[in-house]
């Protein structure tokens, strides 16, 4: 029964608890670390997950819907009450919120657990086994454990997530019952590499710069100003709070959040606006405020989601290494990205998107110890295939997604490339949302890709 308590030697449930309009409980299940060896004889590890339900249906037989998180490196959300996405999902669903491996309570790996390997070599090995192949098998390892009878599942994945959803129907279509897609269709295949993801990443950046400029134009002269002030500073930039530095390139990546979601623009303006601490004594030198360096500095995860940085671009790899792939394609296009040169001559500042420059593990304080593995891992060349064309180009799951059509981290043009490799899948193309979609309108989309796949929706 589905609220009958577990205790198994790699499975562990505890007792439910409330939020509002919610039940939930946890499960940890004990899995390898590399599926690839013996179970007895691979390291393991522990993966949480967290089932949830409507008040009153913890006992009632209901499908299964595993969520599976954007990222790379991201756990899934902590619920304090019964909205969006998945109060709608709860109506006719138990769902299961994942961390992915490495995330969460899911054995993570931080800035401070990763300090415990002895190089940067044993370091890389082990994070070579936390991508989206090893998460689909820890969700194949869950579902024959919770799900009664092992039946298949429905799945959601939001962005990264549903690169492991494509995963999922590659390599474990078995487990499917139907799959929902958001803002997460990856470039499938060996023909696609990271580098043609950053080119086409490059070309939405420059655009979503031009709006933002011409939404705030004020911001212009702000942000040359800034950079000006880092570039003439001592050592390029300045000191932030963690022990990092604010630099040119550094102020730049604000773009990796302000200029992909559907409130990233106003955040981003709104940050901009107390760069400057007032003067308040007549001659007292002019200041970066500390407001603005400890926003800049919560603005970004790395320093509660390091794996996110380390992992970003292996996501993109398949038999080849990635080598920096985004630094690389930054070099061919630096004559519109050189914020000191910008600044000086006058121009707009452009800040970049979703992208890890080496750089960062240098001036991020919580991602210097990394700098060595970060490097082995965009060197690494043997990667193993995340998605299995042959098997998607016969796909017998139903699949729905939501494909936006000015989505920053996720190319639009690539997803209309790739997408047909995937046999049946249906898009909902729409500009109505950013990549935030799910976050911002979670009902709505999730009840249109279900409309969809259970013929709510006519096809054409």
């Amino acid at each position: 029964m589905a609220g009958a308590p577990i205790t198994k030697p790699d499975h562990v449930t505890e007792k439910w608890f409330s939020v509002p309009e919610l039940r939930l409980r946890n499960h940890r299940f004990v899995v390898p670390l590399d599926y690839s060896l013996d179970s007895e004889t691979s390291p393991k590890i522990t993966v949480f997950a967290r089932e949830i339900v409507a008040v009153g249906k913890e006992e009632q037989a209901m499908p299964y819907l595993l969520y599976l998180q954007g990222g790379p490196g991201f756990e899934s959300p902590r619920p304090s009450e019964a909205s969006g996405w998945l109060q709608r999902a709860c109506e006719e669903f138990r769902v299961i919120l994942l961390d992915q491996r490495g995330t969460g309570l899911s054995s993570p790996l931080t800035s401070s657990s990763m300090l415990q390997f002895k190089s940067a070599k044993e370091l890389a090995d082990y994070l070579v086994h936390f991508r989206a192949d090893n998460i689909v098998k820890d969700a194949e390892f869950i579902r024959v454990r919770l799900v009664p009878n092992a039946d298949p599942w429905t799945i959601l994945g939001q962005s990264f997530g549903g690169f492991c959803a494509v995963t999922y129907l590659s390599f474990a279509p078995e487990g499917l019952k139907q799959v929902l897609i958001t803002g997460g269709i990856p470039p499938i295949g060996k023909a696609y590499t990271a580098d043609d993801v950053y080119e086409a990443g490059y070309e939405q950046v420059i655009r979503q710069n031009e709006k933002y400029y011409k939404r705030f134009p004020e911001d212009v002269e702000i942000v040359r100003d800034i950079v000006n002030y880092l570039a003439e500073s001592d050592g390029g930039g300045v000191p932030l709070p963690s022990g990092g530095i604010l630099t040119p390139k550094g102020l730049q990546a604000l773009g990796l959040s302000g200029l992909g979601s559907s409130t990233g623009f106003e955040r981003l303006h709104y940050m901009l606006e107390r760069v400057w601490d007032p003067i308040l004594v007549p001659g007292a030198p002019k200041r970066i405020s500390q407001f603005f360096l400890n926003a800049f500095e919560n603005w970004h995860s790395f320093d509660t989601n390091p794996l996110y940085a380390l992992l970003h671009e292996s996501i993109y790899c398949e038999g080849a290494s990635s080598r920096w792939s985004a630094n690389r394609l930054r070099e061919k296009v630096e004559c519109k990205f050189d914020a000191i040169k910008a600044a000086k001559e006058g121009q707009n500042v452009l800040f970049t998107g979703e992208m890890v420059f080496p750089w960062m593990f240098d001036e991020i304080h919580a991602l210097k110890p990394f700098k060595a593995a970060a490097d082995l891992l965009a060197k690494k060349e043997d990667w193993p295939p995340l998605y299995d064309v042959a098997t998607l180009n016969t796909n017998k799951v139903p699949v729905a997604a939501a494909v936006y059509y000015e989505d920053m981290y996720v190319n639009f043009k690539l997803v209309m490339e790739t997408a047909p490799h995937i046999s049946g899948i249906r898009l909902w193309i729409t500009n109505e949302f950013m990549h935030s979609g799910l976050r911002d309108a979670g009902r709505q989309v999730v009840d249109h890709l279900l409309g969809m796949i259970n013929g709510k929706r006519p096809v054409y």
